[in-house]
């Protein structure tokens, strides 16, 4: 919370005179993923970035103002956490993955190693990919100053740091990085280009000038893999990364990319390969287009029920339907067989044929 807020504090500093000093609910829009650390985290930093002033103060004893943060069922989320499942294509280049001769090196390097993690924690199945777990809990004790085990010495947890990293490579690179990039992190980087574009029009004069996004360490792999700016380490806490997009003064636009990582120095600049620090919008918009899918369900091959069940539904209906006529049918011609012959009126006058 500490690390966020010093974070929100940072963004105030890069921003002021553009945001608003006091909350604009017009000027900004703020989406995290449904877990609790998540929405906390955005919380913490909208307290560094949004101090409240004048009117805004509420209570004299805080400083502190409720913010909204915007957020889906973790069941719905397709935007934010990575990997995005269900996937099958994606699931078979992980199987490819799994026996590239990178992943399978690494595997017998540190077969010993996972095996006395293994012994050490009682979890069955130790592995390259799961590693990461152990690391993590770890990880989180160490910086909450708790009492580690005694086989967790510097170099276990060096190694195990080494091993996470390579997980997140796994998961996201190493082998057919574009096309995992389109299933996986080319997701949020399409919605990011859809926010630059919808932020140039002229008729966007009411569109948020910023948009935050609290997610994972996972988030940021996906994300920067599929830019290709990635450095192939966990981003620590409080990660930022930043685009910003230019009205230059020949009235064209230009995006540049930074990345904060570190609390007691500025974002360091990211240059999206193929272009300039500051890239003109055009080309960012060129170069990212090979990671964006245009049809996600249709990569992944994921075959879609819905018509089927529409169909099934469908048959069900007419079917019925037509089982009701044919009984109303059948019920009408054999009350007119039946009838017996009786007399009918005539009018009066002349007779009638």
């Amino acid at each position: 919370m500490q690390q966020q807020w010093e974070l929100g504090q940072a963004l105030r500093r890069r921003y002021n005179g553009f945001l608003n000093a006091s909350y604009n609910r017009q000027e900004i829009f703020v989406r995290s993923t449904d877990f609790d650390r998540t929405l906390m985290s955005a919380e913490a930093n909208l307290a560094g970035l949004y101090p409240p002033k004048g009117q805004q103060v509420f209570n004299p004893n805080i400083s502190w103002q409720p913010i909204p943060v915007h957020t889906v069922p973790d069941h719905m989320e397709q935007l934010l956490r990575f990997p995005l499942s269900p996937c099958p294509r994606y699931e078979q280049l992980q199987n490819e993955t799994r026996q590239t001769p990178e992943y399978v090196n690494k595997t017998i390097q540190n077969m010993q190693f996972l095996k006395m993690v293994a012994n050490m924690t009682g979890i069955q199945d130790v592995s390259l990919e799961s590693v990461w777990s152990v690391y993590d809990a770890l990880f989180c004790e160490k910086m909450h100053k708790m009492h580690l085990p005694a086989w967790v010495t510097p170099m276990v947890m060096t190694q195990l740091k080494q091993l996470k990293d390579f997980s997140f490579n796994f998961i996201f690179g190493i082998h057919r990085r574009v096309e995992k990039a389109r299933l996986q992190g080319g997701v949020l980087l399409s919605q990011i280009r859809k926010n630059l574009t919808l932020a140039t029009k002229v008729s966007a004069s009411h569109h948020f000038k910023m948009l935050m996004y609290s997610a994972h360490d996972t988030t940021l792999a996906a994300l920067q893999t599929a830019l290709n700016v990635y450095n192939g380490r966990q981003a620590p806490y409080a990660s930022c990364h930043i685009f910003e997009l230019y009205q230059d003064d020949d009235g064209n636009f230009s995006v540049e990319m930074f990345f904060r990582n570190e609390s007691e120095k500025e974002p360091y600049a990211l240059q999206l390969p193929g272009c300039e620090q500051r890239c003109p919008l055009v080309q960012f918009l060129q170069l990212t287009e090979p990671v964006i899918s245009q049809d996600w369900k249709q990569e992944c091959q994921i075959v879609s029920t819905m018509k089927d069940t529409e169909l099934i539904v469908t048959l069900a209906v007419c079917g019925s339907l037509l089982f009701l006529l044919t009984i109303l049918l059948l019920t009408v011609l054999f009350r007119v067989k039946s009838r017996p012959l009786g007399y009918r009126h005539i009018s009066s006058g002349e007779e009638q044929p």
